[in-house]
């Protein structure tokens, strides 16, 4: 969800921290020993995350993507996560690829396309858990978005689908080239549908962190949409200084897709009271709202005042993120669009909107171009 290397130590006591530096800018994880997370070290300036790579500029979730956003002072480099039929994560934004892939003028994969229930909706198409590493491989990414980014759908057909294995010792080749850390923020997709089909994700997450050397020090964020799989996770990973776990939040009137399973009442708004987010501090490190959860849109548009959100979610000591800034004037707030048509790029526009958000105090941010997000973030 951007640079040499310095080191910043946290005070509190009892404390352990992993830094890293990226192109001047300090990244610090903290985690009390023992693995209470009551205390989290905020960064000295909000944590620039790629939202699926550079996804306004090249097709989402390939090589191609990371690139373009480490190239551009990304801190954190973001995989959605999903399980292939035997047993791989690979990066894809949902597990239906019918959007983001060619794989519609493969006929020998026809015979593939079906209709699935995920997380509650009713899908049609062709999924990761239905194809093996190696078919997937014959694919080639996609932009997703068509005609609105013209940029990105230059590159369609260029790019593998890349596993997390892939992704990882890419990272870690940019990493020694340019002399910065980069993190990765890892998202598990519909961890509760995955694992009731047998290919949980956490496990293979587990693995692949263990796995790699890079890893094993850089600084990780998992995020999900979920709850219990963050509650596992953080029992499982207790002692890993290098990582935090995001607690990302859909819609206030809707519920988790583990709480629907599971037969929990709970909506997301009973989550982000003081009570909910308390009990979000107790595994989680981030909070992670939509943007419009901060400040929402008024009647024309424009955007309002803010919700309190951000204050409410610091005083359970929780870290505070967004999602996701994106360039295209169809994106922004009336504030910030200009004359050129509702699909035209408007940098300007992007960098004033998130400066804006910035304003707030966050402690990071998701955006589709990471060299807008640099821009408005500043030195």
């Amino acid at each position: 969800m951007r640079n040499p290397l310095s080191r910043r130590k946290v005070l509190s006591q009892g404390l352990v921290a992993a830094t890293a530096v990226a192109g001047g800018r300090s990244i610090a994880f903290a985690a009390p020993v023992g693995g209470s997370v009551s205390m989290r070290a905020r960064p000295a300036r909000p944590i620039l995350l790629a939202h699926r790579g550079s996804s306004a500029l090249r097709p989402e979730h390939t090589l191609g993507a990371y690139a373009r956003a480490i190239a551009d002072g990304a801190d954190f480099i973001e995989p959605d996560l999903c399980c292939t039929k035997d047993g791989v994560l690979v990066a894809r934004h949902e597990n239906n690829i019918a959007e983001t892939t060619d794989v519609a003028a493969h006929p020998e994969f026809a015979a593939r396309r079906v209709e699935k229930v995920v997380d509650g909706e009713k899908l049609t198409g062709w999924f990761t858990e239905d194809f093996t590493l190696a078919e997937l491989k014959t694919l080639r990414a996609k932009e997703r978005l068509g005609a609105v980014r013209p940029d990105s759908q230059s590159y369609d057909g260029q790019f593998q689908i890349v596993s997390l294995e892939e992704i990882a010792d890419f990272v870690a080749a940019e990493s020694a080239a340019r002399g910065r850390v980069i993190g990765l923020i890892p998202e598990v997709k519909h961890s509760t549908y995955f694992a009731r089909i047998g290919l949980p994700i956490e496990p293979r997450l587990i693995e692949r962190l263990n796995a790699s050397a890079y890893l094993k020090k850089a600084p990780v964020v998992i995020q999900s949409f979920e709850v219990a799989n963050l509650k596992a996770l953080r029992r499982e990973l207790t002692g890993r200084a290098n990582i935090q776990l995001m607690q990302l939040v859909g819609d206030p009137r809707q519920s988790p897709a583990d709480f629907e399973a599971t037969g929990d009442k709970r909506r997301w708004a009973d989550l982000l009271t003081p009570q909910g987010l308390a009990e979000i501090a107790t595994y989680a490190d981030w909070l992670a709202p939509a943007t419009r959860m901060l400040i929402p849109l008024e009647a024309d548009g424009r955007l309002g005042k803010p919700t309190g959100l951000v204050e409410a979610a610091r005083r359970a000591g929780l870290l505070v993120g967004t999602w996701t800034f994106r360039p295209e004037n169809r994106f922004l707030a009336a504030d910030f669009r200009n004359g050129e048509g509702e699909n035209a790029r408007n940098p300007a526009g992007s960098v004033a909107e998130i400066r804006r958000y910035l304003a707030l105090g966050l402690d990071g941010f998701f955006t589709d171009d990471p060299a807008l997000g640099f821009e408005a973030r500043g030195q």
